[in-house]
């Protein structure tokens, strides 16, 4: 075990090395971050292999890490902040993820129409391509110090996206394993996708909120935080493994619902003082969260990458783009908010290979074919649409405007 802990931690600091070194041609270290997974993930160099990403302390690990990210949308969610702008919020996430779905569906049923695939492959593409994976934008944010409606918009945006992603892609699942597939995915598996992680996230943070409010020393802050984080991620590793017996649970979820309830118990210096002092932390689950997204990818796919995977990743690019630009028109959002919002929301991957695992194992049963079709195409334009979404992402926040407005509003 301990030759597989320090494969993890030889990874971590090259990844750190190469992120900085990225910043350094102006691109994002998370590009850095991701590349590095790849490098030297099982398809690779295999510092960080198969015998490691199944470990189940790994996995823990990992799943500790994701509910931290988590802390860097919840501690957004404050109701002062977003009351003026939840309508926009709600609408705009809402036509974004429900067009991708019918864009990439539709796109996909002409397809499979005339080369004679089953319909019903559509409408499990459109569900996978909705969700969005918070992780890199929000990355993004963190590192080139984001501010702005479009950075306002994005953050809240995340948390509600993930649900509507679970709403949508396990509905669509269910009908079609009910019909064709021996296996079928039971209906209560959406209710406890979507709320178990938020009343996890709800219990302990209210805890958090009750032990943060006092005036200690930041080492002791620090201490009551993280301790609360723990008892979040070990709730959920218990209902995941123990109790479900499967990996359902969004731990990111339960990270974005425990610190928007105690962000909502404390006052605003208290919270800013927090968060100061916890983003060494945040930093580091980041990056090991992004590593964690590149290591399965296989760059060998890029090569194998047919039709289907640039209808899905030209068609997810259009939903995601016109469905935010046309809830920004709806709701009268700011201009820059219409043209740049959508580009922010392209990095897919880490969300997207788990309901990809989720659809396969539903269709291998009944059509192996379809489920290979399905497998090949989603593993090739995660590898491709990655690397490419996280650059346009970037230059979003770029071209509106938005680069280092937090650090210039603290200095005024």
């Amino acid at each position: 075990m301990l030759q597989l802990v320090l494969r993890l931690i030889i990874a971590v600091i090259i990844a750190f090395f190469v992120g900085k070194l990225l910043s350094k041609i102006k691109l994002p270290a998370i590009l850095g971050w991701l590349l590095t997974g790849m490098i030297l993930g099982p398809h690779a160099l295999g510092i960080v292999n198969e015998t490691v990403l199944d470990a189940e302390w790994y996995k823990v690990i990992v799943d500790i890490f994701e509910c931290i990210v988590g802390i860097l949308v919840g501690t957004e969610l404050v109701w002062n902040k977003i009351k003026k702008s939840g309508k926009q919020i709600i609408v705009t996430t809402l036509t974004q993820s429900l067009g991708t779905f019918f864009v990439v569906s539709l796109a996909f049923g002409v397809v499979f129409y005339f080369t004679g695939n089953p319909i019903y492959l559509a409408f499990i593409f459109g569900g996978i391509a909705l969700a969005t994976a918070p992780a890199p934008a929000l990355s993004i944010v963190r590192e080139f110090r984001t501010d702005g409606p479009v950075t306002k918009t994005l953050i809240p945006m995340a948390a509600l996206d993930d649900m509507v992603a679970v709403v949508v892609f396990f509905s669509t699942i269910s009908i079609v394993s009910a019909s064709v597939s021996e296996q079928e995915v039971p209906i209560y598996m959406i209710l406890l996708a979507i709320l178990l992680p938020v009343i996890i996230g709800i219990a302990t943070g209210f805890l958090a909120g009750v032990l943060l409010k006092k005036d200690n020393s930041l080492q002791k802050t620090m201490l009551l935080l993280i301790t609360t984080i723990l008892i979040s991620s070990g709730v959920g590793f218990i209902f995941n493994n123990i109790i479900l017996s499967k990996p359902v649970l969004n731990f990111m979820l339960i990270g974005m619902a425990f610190s928007a309830t105690f962000a909502n118990m404390i006052s605003e210096a208290r919270l800013a003082e927090v968060m100061i002092t916890f983003n060494p932390i945040l930093g580091i689950s980041l990056l090991v969260v992004i590593l964690d997204l590149g290591t399965p990818l296989d760059y060998n796919l890029i090569l194998d990458a047919g039709l289907f995977t640039a209808i899905y990743i030209v068609s997810r690019a259009i939903g995601k783009y016109s469905g935010a630009l046309f809830g920004a028109t709806i709701t009268n959002s700011p201009q820059t908010v219409k043209k740049y919002l959508g580009l922010t929301l392209l990095p897919h991957s880490g969300v997207s290979l788990v309901f990809t695992g989720i659809a396969v194992s539903a269709l291998s049963g009944s059509n192996p074919e379809s489920a290979k079709i399905i497998q090949g195409t989603i593993a090739a334009a995660a590898v491709i649409n990655e690397v490419i979404a996280v650059i346009v992402a970037k230059k979003a926040f770029e071209w509106s405007g938005e680069f280092h407005k937090k650090r210039d509003i603290e200095l005024c």
